[in-house]
């Protein structure tokens, strides 16, 4: 008896666990904190019925089936409570899941085949060991249910759960305050409807602000709108990276001033977080808010002018320096550039560093070389996402103070990068490569406003998203800096108006969503035209 009840205890205790382990930040490795399952209490009654019915669950196939289901459960809950975690995200199954080539392209490209193997390897043996454990928790279960006084305690507890979990989840509680997670079988109802609305297309998009800008403020000044990746207001708010990062910064403020150049900055917020750089993309360039694939894939059916377009029509040569480029890129027509430098026409030859092998530098000189260093020619406007400070951050490329050298297949001294190859990711503690990665692309940046001292230029820096939960930490905001640098005193005179502060550290409170920024931008590159061109 003693024996019975210990193993029917161990198995519920396997079963609640099961769909109640909450994340481990900043790991992706789980904890249980004790809480109850409604799933296991619904389960229970299921049974129960099913049993006082005449039909028999403790049959082999009934087991196998409801382990399945469990399974599912399982790796539902993992998936919500990890992303989370990790991404500062929830997961949108019916988008997400179209990502996972890319990733896998990215995955085989920076990973030897080994250690991939060995983590698919690893994966399904997780999975079915998984399955095991909870095959024969249920069958345990189901087992003791057939025994009338073990059903009878198992329903009446079963029943106390339930009325407890209905006093408890109309009640707006912070996660430690309640005895119930997030039940799984709601997660998967809320991505089944995500799923039918994104079949349906029926969702509206906001009308485009105007682009009535005539551009006299910024007029013959080449215009570079440098996304950062994952560059964060985590930068700033947290003191183990600010302290770092002090360095990077005043190097870059170094060059502005010594270029005769200035700097205002000031928060806003992103549409996304630790990922979907794109939808940051799209919301600034087009003045409207895309929070979600299915907006952004609706708005690139429209036809809609956008910052893009504006500069074009006002004599500006508008590009795309797209280094994390390999595929073809449709969106592209969606903005209508003049060219599109992806990673094969920029054509990097040098040691390759993570994901996307070539570095933010060479991109960068690349760029300058096929299109602002020759003369004569129009000005341009550079739409330009970094890839340098992408997860997972190491090996950081060196900055390479000769920028001549990054066009060699061998543009670093073996010594330093050495050094470089010499950094290993831990992804338990992402944040000293995180702060490492970003005090290269303030280097970078720094760099090449030495470089192009004489050349009238306005530098929008701008963070796409916050880095991921596992490095900026559990409730951080979405917030990104901006940073704008220009020797044209009129126009950061309207961004200070708009509320931009001097200098490299912005204030809070933010200046307001990312998408808001457009407009705060054309007021400040000139005066309104008569009436609204649209495209």
């Amino acid at each position: 008896m003693v024996v019975a009840i210990a193993r029917l205890a161990g198995a519920l205790l396997i079963l609640d666990a099961s769909l109640t382990f909450q994340s481990l930040w900043p790991t992706p490795a789980v904890r249980w904190l004790g809480e109850l399952s409604i799933e296991l209490a619904a389960g229970l009654l299921i049974v129960i019925a099913a049993t006082l019915a005449g039909a028999s669950p403790t049959s082999p196939r009934a087991v196998r089936w409801m382990a399945v289901v469990w399974l599912v459960f399982v790796i539902g809950r993992y998936g919500d409570v990890t992303a989370q975690a990790l991404y500062g995200r929830d997961i949108n199954l019916y988008w997400d899941l179209r990502f996972i080539p890319d990733v896998a392209s990215m995955l085989a490209r920076a990973m030897p085949w080994w250690l991939i193997a060995a983590a698919v390897a690893g994966t399904a043996l997780v999975i079915a060991l998984l399955y095991v454990a909870i095959r024969w928790a249920i069958g345990r279960v189901v087992e003791a249910i057939q025994v009338p006084p073990v059903r009878g305690v198992l329903g009446a507890a079963a029943i106390v759960i339930v009325a407890l979990f209905a006093v408890e989840y109309p009640k707006n509680l912070d996660a430690h305050e309640r005895w119930f997670p997030t039940p799984v079988s709601t997660q998967y109802f809320r991505q089944a409807r995500l799923t039918v609305d994104a079949l349906r297309g029926g969702r509206s998009v906001p009308a485009s602000p105007p682009m009535n800008s005539d551009f006299s403020r910024v007029q013959g000044a080449d215009v570079v709108l440098l996304f950062i990746e994952s560059y964060g207001a985590v930068t700033f708010d947290r003191p183990d990276f600010a302290g770092p990062l002090a360095g990077a910064r005043r190097t870059l403020d170094d060059a502005i001033q010594a270029t005769g150049r200035h700097s205002v900055s000031a928060f806003v917020e992103s549409p996304t977080f630790g990922g979907e750089s794109w939808l940051a993309h799209i919301s600034l360039m087009s003045g409207v808010e895309v929070r979600d694939p299915h907006t952004n894939a609706v708005l690139m059916t429209q036809h809609r002018e956008t910052v893009v377009g504006a500069f074009s029509r006002h004599g500006y040569r508008t590009l795309a320096n797209m280094p994390g480029l390999w595929w073809d890129w449709p969106e592209g027509s969606f903005y209508g550039f003049d060219d599109i430098y992806g990673a094969l026409r920029l054509d990097y030859r040098g040691p390759q560093f993570g994901w996307f092998t070539l570095t933010d530098q060479f991109a960068l000189a690349r760029l300058d070389a096929f299109e602002i260093a020759r003369q004569p020619r129009p000005p341009v406007f550079v739409f330009f996402p970094t890839v340098s400070t992408h997860a997972p951050f190491t090996p950081t490329p060196p900055y390479q103070p000769d920028w001549g050298r990054m066009f060699d297949e061998r543009p670093y001294d073996r010594a330093v990068l050495d050094r470089s190859f010499e950094e290993v990711a831990d992804w338990l503690d992402l944040g000293p490569g995180y702060v490492k990665a970003v005090d290269y692309s303030l280097r970078t940046v720094a760099g090449y406003l030495q470089l192009r001292a004489d050349r009238d230029l306005v530098l929008i820096v701008i963070g796409d998203h916050q880095p991921a939960a596992a490095v900026s930490g559990e409730r951080a905001p979405w917030d990104v800096p901006v940073h704008i640098i220009a020797s044209r005193p009129e126009f950061l005179e309207r961004l200070r108006a708009s509320g931009f502060v001097d200098g490299l550290t912005p204030k809070r409170p933010i200046l307001g969503k990312m998408h808001a920024l457009l407009p705060i931008l054309l007021k400040a590159f000139g005066e309104p035209e008569p009436t609204n061109i649209e495209r």
